[in-house]
């Protein structure tokens, strides 16, 4: 079990670029795969989790290139995969496991996907229910609610889903496989979940309608290949606004962030915190909103988060937290409980680590309250395997009276291979 120790830093300064975004690179890969034609992706993150969805599509017969700048993609169109020879790995990716799940519903092969010990403890019945009502055959541990799931594909029938969460692990693996359905596939949720599938597949030329509260895909419409730049990424992102706003003395420009809307819950909520944060140079790239972040040291003040932004920032809340632990005030979290669902139950794992840094936390079914202190102790924390977790204790570590070790670190390399080395980057002794 890796780990690593981290030492206060004076202040975090400079400029940076944070790894490609997670969520496009992987849907560049699938949808890239399923168009025709070659598709190109440039900044594309190379992270474990990513690099599996590009293997599971290589073991499907889907050729791609890779020369460590550009990935490309040559397309087997909406019906050209091939069975796969083996069992396909999806590693601890969740979006990889549950989207390619409802891709696979609509092939005319079987097919078996799995991932490592935390992913097949994750829940996959929030997929599996709804692609089973459209015809999809899977059967899977625990009655097809835990991985692996054989997946026997063949026809489907489009519908109209309401899902009871907003999430867009389950919204893409519905809409993927609305590709394959006949009719139209609805899915509506409480409050609309990050939209980089709906941007994607417009991308790409899939028959797609928009509204309020979800998204209607047509089924049998053929893809076709585009070139993708992919931005850096705001969850990255957000360990370096974050290790800005509460370290004194700092000043960091993180460049060529995706700003997607259905993003920056993140950004709102610091803000709103007093957090100086300024988005500069906005653009548009490949269909994503993208700007430059400036971020200074402020002195934050605990706010209530609740509602419709935390959706919009369900993946940051691991360094909202540490954030918060630094605010004056009580900060309180509540509508986050796909925070116990994550690649670890979330919320009491950062409720523990804080705990062990003096903070006093209390936790709540679906989220906690949070009393800001001045002062963090140093110690050692369980990232319990979580990338998220490992990231935002070592980003706690800065302001800590003394060193902070982080265990099981080698998860960071799912998401942000190259956190360390950014982090030492701008933390000055």
């Amino acid at each position: 079990m890796d780990s690593i120790t981290i030492q206060p830093a004076a202040s975090a300064r400079g400029e940076i670029i944070v790894p490609g975004d997670k969520s496009i690179s992987h849907r560049s890969i699938m949808l890239g795969a399923i168009a025709n034609g070659v598709t190109t992706v440039r900044g594309f993150l190379r992270g474990e989790d990513n690099m599996s969805t590009m293997h599971a599509f290589r073991d499907m017969g889907v050729e791609i290139n890779d020369d460590g700048e550009t990935v490309r993609i040559t397309g087997r169109g909406l019906h050209g995969l091939k069975e796969p020879g083996n069992v396909l790995d999806c590693g601890n990716s969740g979006t990889t496991i549950r989207l390619i799940t409802g891709l696979l519903s609509g092939q005319s092969f079987f097919s078996v996907v799995t991932g490592d010990q935390y992913l097949r403890k994750r829940p996959m019945k929030r997929v599996v229910d709804p692609l089973t009502r459209m015809g999809a055959r899977i059967a899977g541990r625990g009655g097809g609610t835990l991985a692996p799931l054989a997946i026997s594909g063949g026809p489907l029938q489009g519908i109209d889903y309401q899902s009871p969460v907003s999430s867009a692990q389950i919204k893409s693996s519905i809409m993927l496989a609305g590709l394959y359905a006949a009719g139209e596939t609805t899915v509506t949720e409480p409050s609309l979940s990050r939209d980089h599938s709906e941007r994607m597949f417009q991308l790409f030329g899939a028959s797609l309608v928009r509204n309020a509260s979800g998204v209607t895909v047509r089924g049998g419409v053929e893809l076709a290949a585009r070139e993708v730049s992919v931005p850096g990424d705001i969850s990255s992102a957000a360990f370096f606004i974050v290790a800005a706003l509460i370290t004194p003395g700092s000043e960091l420009l993180i460049k060529n962030v995706g700003v997607n809307p259905s993003r920056t819950g993140v950004i709102d909520i610091l803000q709103a915190m007093g957090g100086d944060i300024r988005l500069l140079e906005l653009r548009d790239v490949s269909g994503e909103p993208v700007a430059d972040i400036l971020v200074r040291y402020s002195s934050l003040k605990g706010i209530a988060i609740s509602g419709t932004v935390v959706p919009r920032a369900i993946d940051e809340f691991p360094a909202i937290c540490v954030a918060a632990a630094r605010a004056e005030g009580v900060t309180t979290i509540r509508d986050a409980m796909e925070l116990r669902v994550k690649e670890t139950d979330r919320i009491t794992a950062m409720a523990d680590n804080l705990r062990k840094l003096g903070i006093t936390v209390t936790e709540t079914e679906d989220g906690m309250d949070i009393f800001g202190s001045e002062r963090l102790l140093g110690g050692t924390v369980d990232s319990s395997g979580d990338h998220r977790i490992a990231m935002s204790m070592s980003v706690a570590a800065l302001v800590a009276s003394g060193p902070i070790t982080v265990t099981d670190i080698s998860c960071v390399s799912t998401s942000f291979p190259t956190f360390f080395q950014l982090l030492g980057k701008v933390a000055a002794k």
